[in-house]
């Protein structure tokens, strides 16, 4: 893949320097700064600096903020001298702030119409959850907040919105705009459309520079998701606009394309990053592309075309119904060609890398490739837990968790999965790390059976990793995530040692994540082991949910009581 894909200054974002200030447009979904997260636009800043002035001093104060979901102007000393004025004009408010924002109607409707081109919103803000509250009118409490806004431009009920907040003054526009029943696209909470961002663009900062206090006016362009939006583009009618949300989904996965060791992972998922119906991942120099719906297929020909511009060696395709009862062969050329649809092919097998393990992948074998790129997150914390451990991987497929508990240095492992094909896959994964073979057993066997019948004997466990998928048939057993993973759960927690983990997941999505956790409360209660933490785990960054929905892939580890 093109290191261009993820430079470490991306082309147009770094719009203003010198050297008391640095400015940014900062993209949407990028925090500000975020220690906890992979990525985040101080530590990109941090990269830039040390890669392109190596061994010079290195400074970025942090004094203003824009909210994830929303892009703009984004400044940061680089000088602590500067730090005073800078902090003075944003914490009291003396920066001049103009947005742009993307609404359905106009604030101030009230049923005239189409609305005022301009007007003021006056409204008395105190402190929520996550942001503003917007009190009454008649409120004692709260402070005052003056809007001015202004309409640029409009295309039947989707009105793009010039608003610029009175100095001094608080500002929380997507509560306000709420609370005037004109809510930002992608605000779902208050009822804006679904989209794949929010449409929230600080477009102009103005302040007074800390050196010589003369005004400094730093712009960002407004995105073309915003006329994109108003156009009616958020389909996939045009091969442009889907590869400008292609190129906008990559620069969200900057923090993990400069992952150590990593080069294989989702870089579009699907309504999550604006293209419903499609995912496309990344296996080093190649993409897969997979079609989930119909007008997804429709418009099959122009994804593949905007993704071939991102510069990919070679594009493979998969086709997955919505019924998997319509597949009698994943290997059938109509679901999934054995050849790219695009460029050349990719070797086969290929090896890809995951935070610096290696792994087989067949990119045109199925619909399955060897690895569910998904589990990265749950894989490095599986081989952080596991020295010294003794490890089950149920459902194992080509035993991805099982590399990562070797790696990470695991007493001996258990792998259990009903294909032979993908256990002599696995062994080859094992292989490549170098362990020792008779401390990674894999069993060929149906996992529900290997509970009931060999488990006792091979255990006690101190983690079992559960992952079944959502339905199975064997020859011997049928399972349902929906209807049976509370049973199978239980028999899984019967087989671990005091103090001992189970590590379970589903991607059903008949199953939220609430509920998931109550099935493995329950699960516990029925195996008679007391659990001492039901502890949910996030999902990777790469597989954003669709505006308003869950992650699809849910993921909880028990920890059963010691005693």
């Amino acid at each position: 893949m093109p290191l261009d894909l993820w430079p470490l200054s991306p082309p147009g974002r770094l719009i203003h320097e010198d050297p008391d200030l640095v400015a940014v447009d900062k993209p949407a979904f990028v925090p500000t700064h975020a220690p906890e997260r992979s990525d985040d636009v101080h530590r990109r800043l941090t990269a830039y600096y040390e890669a392109t002035q190596p061994g010079a001093p290195l400074y970025l104060g942090v004094h203003q903020r824009l909210e994830r979901d929303a892009s703009g102007v984004l400044v940061f000393t680089r000088r602590k001298e500067a730090n005073r004025s800078v902090a003075e004009q944003i914490e009291r408010r003396r920066a001049r702030r103009t947005y742009v924002a993307l609404v359905r109607g106009t604030p101030g409707m009230l049923g005239r119409g189409k609305g005022p081109d301009k007007g003021v919103l006056r409204h008395r803000l105190a402190p929520g959850e996550g942001g503003h509250r917007v009190l009454p009118p008649s409120a004692r409490a709260g402070q005052d907040s003056t809007v001015h806004f202004r309409v640029l431009d409009r295309r039947g009920d989707r009105t793009l919105l010039a608003l610029t907040p009175e100095l001094g003054c608080p500002v929380d526009l997507p509560a306000q705009l709420g609370a005037e029943q004109a809510p930002i696209v992608g605000d779902v909470a208050r009822g804006g459309d679904s989209a794949p961002r929010l449409a929230l663009h600080l477009e102009e900062l103005v302040l007074d520079h800390p050196r010589d206090g003369r005004p400094l006016t730093l712009r960002a362009p407004v995105p073309a998701f915003f006329s994109d939006y108003l156009a009616g583009k958020e389909g996939l009618s045009d091969v442009d606009a889907i590869e400008r949300r292609l190129r906008e989904a990559a620069e969200r996965r900057a923090g993990i394309a400069r992952l150590p060791g990593t080069d294989a992972f989702r870089l579009v998922n699907a309504a999550g990053d604006g293209l419903p119906g499609v995912t496309v991942d990344r296996y080093g120099d190649f993409l897969v592309v997979s079609l989930y719906d119909e007008d997804a297929e429709a418009a099959r020909e122009r994804i593949l075309d905007a993704a071939f511009r991102l510069g990919a060696a070679g594009i493979y395709l998969k086709i997955r119904p919505k019924h998997a009862s319509r597949i009698v062969d994943a290997r059938e050329a109509q679901f999934a060609p054995k050849d790219p649809v695009r460029g050349a092919p990719a070797p086969d097998p290929m090896i890809v890398h995951e935070l610096g393990l290696p792994y087989e992948v067949r990119l045109g074998d199925g619909l399955s490739t060897g690895i569910f790129l998904d589990q990265r997150e749950n894989r490095r914390r599986v081989r952080e837990m596991a020295p010294g451990l003794s490890i089950a991987n149920l459902f194992a497929y080509t035993c991805p968790f099982t590399v990562a508990a070797a790696a990470g240095g695991a007493r001996r492992t258990v792998s259990v999965d009903v294909s032979r094909g993908a256990l002599e896959w696995a062994r080859r994964n094992l292989d490549r790390l170098g362990v020792e073979p008779a401390a990674h057993v894999l069993v060929e066997a149906d996992a529900i059976k290997w509970l009931e019948k060999s488990a006792q004997k091979d255990g006690p466990f101190d983690l079992v990793i559960l992952d079944p998928p959502s339905f199975a048939t064997t020859k011997q057993t049928r399972f349902s995530a929906e209807s049976d993973y509370k049973k199978l759960a239980a028999s899984v927690l019967r087989v671990l040692s005091p103090g001992g983990r189970l590590l379970a997941c589903t991607n059903h999505k008949g199953i939220a994540r609430a509920k998931f956790k109550r099935v493995l409360q329950d699960a516990a209660r029925d195996a008679g082991r007391g659990a001492a933490q039901v502890k949910e785990w996030p999902e990777p960054e790469d597989f954003p949910p669709e505006p308003g929905g869950e992650a699809h892939l849910k993921t909880v580890l028990v920890t059963l009581e010691k005693g």
